[in-house]
């Protein structure tokens, strides 16, 4: 029984914590327009 308490506490906690990151909302700012490019090396 202390099994399932704690695992209902855990669930609550988590959903909590993502139910409070989406009340935050994104962050202001925005992206850079160009995409990352990256290099492959040469193969010997």
């Amino acid at each position: 029984m202390r099994a399932l308490i704690a695992a209902a506490a855990g669930l609550t906690a988590a959903l909590a914590l993502v139910l409070t990151i989406t009340a935050m909302g994104t962050p202001e700012g925005r992206t850079s327009p160009r995409p990352l490019l990256t290099t492959v090396p040469a193969h010997p």
